[in-house]
């Protein structure tokens, strides 16, 4: 079966966040909106299937995980990440940033420092300022249009700052980059050394390309799994994000009952029904459709990457391994961060992420969403380097 993502669907007037609520938040009302990581297209037909099958039934009273969830998520994870899952390790949540927001609470005290690696998504800063947290930043390095991790720093401030909860973004967002085994195998040395638990948001986990194979933290050892709290959705992946469910996933048991406790006293308990029907149908049977998206995604990516060579060479691409987002550097003009902001979304007329939401370290940086029809992102480039090619 092929699929359309060429076909351009009116996301408007639909409670839409990333159309619906430029004037509410004092943006061009005639902005292309390209911010918000969420997909321009229609989820997987399998989605809508199972959906409306559930709506057939009529009856939407309190729900509960049965076999057929944990089956689909388990052989999705052995089939894509060559991760064996066990149904008990599994806690569902309305979505990954309120999982981050239970962690903190659970596992650390008002004053206790959390760190993180801006740039970076930024509720992770709002999660941890948000209770009280001492918000502790080991930044990444920009070397080459790539992101790396600075190891020294990373130790030293989990030892200066006595940390002792570590929020990982894996795949990182906004900069695309999938971290390598090796990579992950020294954070989690660290981390076991000095007593740090690790967080690891894995939510763009599935949207990797050619040469670029995500690994699921806790496979890199037992000691990690052990000392780890993994946080995905089916949110990115098959865009499902309004329906409010997530899969955390967490070995160790006392972890685990601690971090449960700590989301019963917010009150919350069974998951959306929908959610469930739409996780089971997306992992059982969205395979296909997902490989589709995956290609288009990156020939967006790669008509990005030349339209902008061609028409307006000192923006720089930061070409992703992982993840629609792409991370666009505007450094080689001779504006400050609010002038490029300003002909980005008030002269070109595109709504983007502005790099500083994601830290200081993203400063003269904006993030595009990939995941939308050609035409889409074609008008979006062509405003971009008309304001800017003469600068």
């Amino acid at each position: 079966m092929t699929f359309d993502f060429d076909k351009i669907t009116d996301r408007s007037n639909t409670m839409a966040i990333k159309y619906d609520l430029a004037a509410v938040r004092g943006k061009p009302k005639d902005a292309i909106s390209l911010w918000v990581a969420d997909m321009d297209w229609p989820t997987a037909p399998a989605v809508t299937q199972a959906l409306k099958k559930r709506c057939d039934h009529g009856i939407f009273g309190y729900s509960w995980p049965d076999d057929r969830y944990y089956d689909a998520l388990k052989n999705w994870y052995k089939t894509h990440h060559d991760f064996e899952i066990k149904k008990e390790w599994v806690v569902n949540t309305p979505g990954v940033v309120f999982a981050i927001c239970m962690a903190i609470r659970a596992f650390t005290k008002e004053g206790d420092s959390v760190l993180i690696q801006r740039p970076v998504y930024y509720p992770f800063s709002n999660s941890i300022v948000s209770q009280n947290r001492k918000l502790v930043n080991s930044p990444l390095v920009f070397k080459n249009g790539r992101y790396e991790i600075d190891f020294e720093d990373f130790e030293r401030k989990v030892i200066e700052e006595n940390v002792k909860l570590f929020i990982f973004c894996s795949p990182h967002n906004p900069g695309g980059r999938v971290w390598t085994k090796e990579e992950l195998l020294r954070l989690s040395e660290i981390c076991l050394k000095h007593n740090v638990l690790v967080v690891s948001d894995e939510i763009h986990c599935d949207i990797t390309f050619e040469g670029h194979q995500h690994t699921v933290f806790a496979k890199i050892s037992e000691e990690a799994a052990w000392n780890s709290i993994i946080c995905n959705s089916p949110s990115k992946t098959f865009n499902l994000a309004g329906l409010q469910f997530s899969n955390i996933i967490i070995q160790n048991e006392s972890l685990r009952r601690a971090f449960k406790k700590e989301i019963d006293r917010t009150g919350y308990d069974e998951p959306s029904v929908m959610g469930l029907e739409a996780a089971i149908a997306a992992y059982s049977a969205g395979g296909e459709w997902l490989d589709q998206a995956l290609t288009y995604i990156w020939q967006n990516v790669l008509f990005a990457e030349k339209y902008i060579a061609e028409h307006c060479p000192k923006i720089k691409v930061c070409k992703p391994e992982g993840s629609y987002l792409l991370w666009l550097d505007f450094s080689a003009f001779d504006l400050s961060d609010p002038q490029i902001e300003d002909k980005v979304l008030n002269r070109a007329k595109v709504w983007l992420d502005r790099g500083t939401m994601f830290g200081i370290e993203g400063e003269k940086f904006q993030r595009i969403n990939c995941a939308t029809p050609r035409k889409i992102l074609e008008a979006a480039l062509k405003a971009i380097c008309t304001e800017f090619a003469e600068d």
